[in-house]
Order: C-alpha cells, then sequence, then structure tokens
C-alpha cells in the first residue's frame, strides 16, 4: 500500500518522444532545442489532462541537459537530469498561479529572475494555470516577460487562453495541446497494462478512453479504479458496470426491434433501462449517436470516423446493412426532435416512449406511402379507357405566345387538359371506346372549324408516369429524387388542406400565410413570432414524414424562419385613431373645429 503510485504519476512521460498524442509540439519544441533557436516565453494551452505542464517540464528538463542526445532528447543520467528528477533543481522553479495569483507573488518571482543559475545553462519557470493571475499582476509581470535576462524562460500553462490578456499573447509562442485521439489512449493504456501484467479487453479499454473524452489523466485514473474493481481484469461487462455506462447491446437490440416493427420489445427494453438507473435523457442522446454511427457505416469511405473497437465497428456495419437509409434519416430526426422536447416535457418517460412508438411504425408509413401511390395509379388505369376522343370545346384556345402552340383546351365535361405532352391535370369522367361524343354548336364569332383532340392511351400516360417519377427505383431503395419547386409545392397545398380538414388550423395558418422557400433540400418557412415557431417545430416530423414519401426524398429538411414584424406602433386610444384619420383626411379636422366637437 505504502508503495503504490498511481498510474498518472508512475507513467508520466519524461522524454519527448513519450508524450501521447501531441507529436505536433513535441517535434517543433525538439527542432527548437537542436536548432538552439529557443523563445524567452511559451505557452502551452489546452483541455485538461493533455500534457501541458508535462511537456513543460521535459522541456525545462531537456535546456538544462548536460548531455542532450541527438534526437534532442535528455540523457537523464547527468547532474542537471538528476536533481530535476529528485525535486532538488535549482535552476527549475513551478509556480502554482492559482493558489499565487497576487501582485505581490509576481513581484517576489521578478525578484528571482535578477540571480543567474548556480547549475545549469538556463533558469526556467513553469507557471501553472497562468489564467489565474489577478490583472494588476498581468501587468506587473509584462516587462520581465517581454524583456528577460538571456537565461530566463518562461513556460505558461492554462486550460483558458481566452482569459489572458493579449498583451501577454503577444509576448508567447503559443502551442495549442489537442484532445487525444481515443486510438492512441487505447493504445497507451494497453501498454501500462501489459508492464502491470493486468488482464485487459480492446473494448473495455475502449469505452474508457472514449469516457475520458480527450484527456489521458482521466482515463488512466479511470484505468486504476476498474483495474481495482475487477481484480486486475478489465472486461468489457466491468468497464460498463463501474462506470455506469449505456451498453452498445441495448441500442442494438432496439434498433432490430424497430426494423421489425416491434413495439413491446422496444418499451421492454427502455424500461429495463429505467430500472438500471439510467436517465431518459441520457438514453434518447445515446440513441441519436447510435442511429449518426449507422448512417456513417453505410459508406465504408465514412467508417474510419467511428471511435469504437473493431469487434463494435463490425456490429454497426451489420446492422447499417439490414436497416433502410430513409428509415434511419426519419429516426434520426424524430430522436433528435424528442431530444430537443425533453427538458421542457413533464412527462419525460412518455415522451421518450411516444418516440419509441413512432419509429416502430416508420417503416410501415413509409411502405403505406409508396403503396398507396402505387394502387392510386392502378386504379386509375382501370376505371379509364385506353385511349378518349376529345372535341375542342366552344371556348377559346389558350395559347403559349412564345410558341404560338396550344397550352390547355376544354373537355367535354369542361376540365381541362394539357396538350403538347401526356399530363392530364383533370380528367373527364369515363367515356366508353364506342361512343361518338357529338361536337357543340358553333358559338358565333368563333367560326366553325371545330377539330378534335386525340388524348393517348392512359396505360402508357401511367407507364411513362412511373417511369419518369423512379417508382420502381424507390422501391429497391433510391430514395433521393430531385424535388423540383412545382411538384413540391403541389404537395405541400395539399398536405395544408389536409391539415385544415384535420382542426390543426395554426399549423394550416403558418403553411399558407406565405408561400415556403425550397433551396436543395432545405425547405424554409416563414412565421411571425415565438409561438408559430413553437407550432411548427412540433408539426416538423408530420410535414417531412408526408413530403419525404410523396416527394421520393428523404433527405428532405425544414426550418422556420421569423421575420420581423412591423415596428410602426397601431392606433389604439380614440386620440391615436382620429390623428390617423384626419392624416387621411385634412377636411375632418376642419368639420370639427367648425361644430366644437370633442372626442368621446
Amino acid at each position: 500500500m505504502d508503495n503504490f503510485i498511481v498510474s498518472a504519476r508512475k507513467y508520466r512521460p519524461v522524454t519527448f518522444d513519450s508524450v501521447v498524442g501531441q507529436q505536433h509540439v513535441t517535434n517543433t519544441l525538439k527542432n527548437a532545442i537542436h536548432n538552439n533557436q529557443l523563445a524567452q516565453a511559451f505557452l502551452f494551452c489546452g483541455p485538461r489532462g493533455v500534457g501541458k505542464t508535462t511537456c513543460a517540464r521535459i522541456l525545462a528538463k531537456t535546456i538544462n541537459c548536460e548531455g542532450i542526445s541527438v534526437s534532442a532528447e535528455a540523457c537523464g543520467a547527468c547532474e542537471s537530469c538528476k536533481s530535476f528528477q529528485n525535486g532538488a533543481s535549482f535552476s527549475i522553479h513551478e509556480l502554482d498561479a492559482a493558489s499565487n495569483n497576487s501582485v505581490e507573488d509576481i513581484r517576489s518571482l521578478i525578484e528571482q529572475v535578477r540571480i543567474p543559475p548556480q547549475v545549469g545553462k538556463y533558469k526556467i519557470y513553469i507557471i501553472d494555470e497562468v489564467h489565474m493571475l489577478s490583472q494588476a499582476a498581468f501587468n506587473a509581470f509584462l516587462k520581465t516577460l517581454e524583456e528577460p535576462p538571456a537565461y530566463a524562460i518562461f513556460i505558461l500553462a492554462t486550460t483558458e487562453k481566452h482569459k489572458i490578456l493579449p498583451t501577454i499573447l503577444s509576448r508567447c509562442q503559443i502551442f495549442d495541446f489537442n484532445r487525444i485521439k481515443v486510438e492512441d489512449m487505447a493504445g497507451h493504456l494497453a501498454t501500462i497494462a501489459q508492464k502491470e501484467s493486468i488482464g485487459y479487453e480492446d473494448d473495455g479499454l475502449h469505452i474508457i478512453a472514449q469516457k475520458a473524452d480527450g484527456g489521458l489523466r482521466d482515463a488512466l485514473s479511470m484505468f486504476d479504479q476498474i483495474a481495482s474493481f475487477s481484480n486486475r481484469q478489465i472486461t468489457y461487462q466491468a468497464v460498463i458496470d463501474n462506470l455506469n455506462i449505456l451498453d452498445y447491446d441495448y441500442y442494438f437490440q432496439l434498433m432490430a426491434a424497430v426494423s421489425q416493427e416491434n413495439a413491446a420489445d422496444t418499451l421492454l427494453i427502455f424500461d429495463n433501462i429505467l430500472n438500471r438507473g439510467f436517465d431518459g435523457g441520457h438514453f434518447i442522446a445515446g440513441l441519436s449517436s447510435h442511429l449518426r454511427n449507422l448512417l456513417v457505416t453505410k459508406d465504408p469511405k465514412t467508417l474510419k470516423l467511428l471511435e469504437v473497437s473493431d469487434n463494435i465497428k463490425k456490429r454497426y456495419l451489420e446492422q447499417s446493412q439490414q436497416i433502410n437509409t430513409g428509415l434511419l434519416l426519419s429516426a434520426l430526426n424524430i430522436a433528435n426532435q424528442c431530444e430537443v422536447n425533453y427538458r421542457t416535457s413533464k412527462n419525460h418517460r412518455l415522451q421518450v416512449e411516444l418516440t419509441l412508438l413512432k419509429l416502430c411504425h416508420l417503416s410501415s408509413a413509409i411502405k403505406l406511402g409508396v403503396n398507396g401511390i402505387s394502387a392510386s395509379n392502378a386504379e386509375l388505369k382501370k376505371k379509364l379507357p385506353e385511349s378518349v376522343a376529345i372535341p375542342r370545346s366552344s371556348a377559346p384556345e389558350i395559347t403559349n405566345k412564345a410558341t404560338s402552340a396550344p397550352l390547355v383546351s376544354s373537355t367535354a365535361a369542361g376540365h381541362p387538359v394539357v396538350a403538347g405532352n401526356t399530363q392530364v391535370s383533370s380528367i373527364a369522367p369515363a367515356v366508353p371506346s364506342s361512343t361518338t361524343v357529338k361536337s357543340p354548336a358553333p358559338v358565333k364569332g368563333w367560326g366553325s372549324y371545330k377539330p378534335s383532340i386525340t388524348v393517348p392511351s392512359l396505360s402508357t400516360v401511367f407507364e411513362e408516369k412511373a417511369v419518369e417519377e423512379g417508382e420502381e427505383e424507390l422501391v429497391k431503395g433510391n430514395e433521393f429524387r430531385e424535388v423540383t419547386l412545382n411538384g413540391f409545392l403541389e404537395k405541400w397545398n395539399v398536405l395544408a388542406e389536409n391539415l385544415k380538414v384535420g382542426n390543426r388550423i395554426t399549423l394550416y395558418t403558418i403553411m399558407t400565410m406565405s408561400q415556403p422557400r425550397l433551396s436543395g433540400n432545405l425547405i424554409e418557412v416563414d412565421v411571425e413570432n415565438a409561438v408559430q415557431m413553437d407550432q411548427l417545430r412540433e408539426g416538423k416530423i408530420d410535414i417531412l414524414n408526408y413530403l419525404r414519401v410523396e416527394l421520393r426524398n428523404f433527405s428532405l429538411e425544414l426550418e422556420g424562419v421569423q421575420i420581423e414584424q412591423s415596428k410602426v406602433r397601431k392606433p389604439y386610444t380614440s386620440q391615436e385613431k382620429y390623428q390617423v384619420m384626419a392624416t387621411k383626411n385634412p377636411a375632418l379636422e376642419t368639420l370639427r373645429k367648425t361644430f366644437n366637437l370633442g372626442l368621446s
């Protein structure tokens, strides 16, 4: 017990090459030492536990080393290196600015700077958490930092660069430390586990690295904790039990149930998660990440974006091939909407369960939309004859001025028919093929020429339309067709009328108040206030589910844009209303004065 040292201290790097994940910093420092181009002040900034103070100590030790190697590393055997390792060096000083942040502390440091080093070439001052210095302390430090003695070097370290004065930043060479990658961290933990003779699973080490969020010190602390918890056997199960992490397996089971439309299993899985003490918001955030990972694994090029172990990558790859891209996109949209509304909801559990039920019925909704289009077309084919001869009506012919070609004529029932292409906008009642439709009596002024228009076979029309719109391709998984403005507006208006029939008047008003804008796959809708914005967000999922199926593009997105309200104040009082009326009609003021009238 007395000899135990935590891994964060025991395996703290002592050379530049042993620093994990910061090669861009260590290589620059080594080259500066090798070329004898050291600055008088360095600033190391970045998140916690990424090696700022460690690199500062390595730099200080290497600068004063008496036997620097060819690769610009400290020898570790000279008098200067030994005294530093034993904590007895008189040339290297560390100051914690968090507890020594006053002007007096900085003045004391400035007095020490005037004394040359007794051993070694340089006198190095490492100031940790330098952003904690007061404004007055920073100002007192400026002159010394800008023009120190030739033997003095300052190394500042901070986690909050934005709190440091610009005058300090301009006097330092700034090195930004990155968060350490999951792969690098897991590899370092595996090396330590081998040295300590600790059994481990790669999946378990990856979970520790992900939980550390880029900080190696946090990862090493969790590593020691789990090694004690699991009796020196770091397994995947031990890690998720000790760190209270939701297992990947829950999400894989959940999506398998969703793809099979098994609502009961999804609710039971969620209930099991709640019974283990996990929060519903944490679960839905993890579900969004899981859906994102499934979409990422759809393309082998983006597989490297997953920061998980190889075993988990294989599981993601297998499940992503079993679930349709359109389903994943819609599911991610629903999960994201639930995450947004979760905090404001009074019944958190119901909010998540409603989302899970929507996910389970998503496949049916998509299939129903596709099958509905096919069935509708097939039914129309049966009801309509193969060809109909429709005479020209007595109404005038509308022509295109640019081409002088007839655009629209009228059928016998008065419904318009588009000529020049095969698109029928409104179809006349079915007429038997043997029936002859007589031309109406000529109307005076229109001439006696009454040719008839022959409509092509409607079977041919629907077949060509199906090919045009890619109906067969949709079934095979091609769900990203290009959307035209006219086609979009037509479906938009149909949906608005359906909402009106369903008594969703507020959403209907928003959709019909102004014409929406279509930019690529983004739909922008103008709203007048925050209340309308909230209503649009609530109805967003229903709108997108309808439009994506009808327009056959599952990448459509919807955003509300709040328009600026007029700054002109409306008249409310009798005096204000009278002033407005008098401005429009000056005779009103003359009338009031003539009869000495007042305002009620």
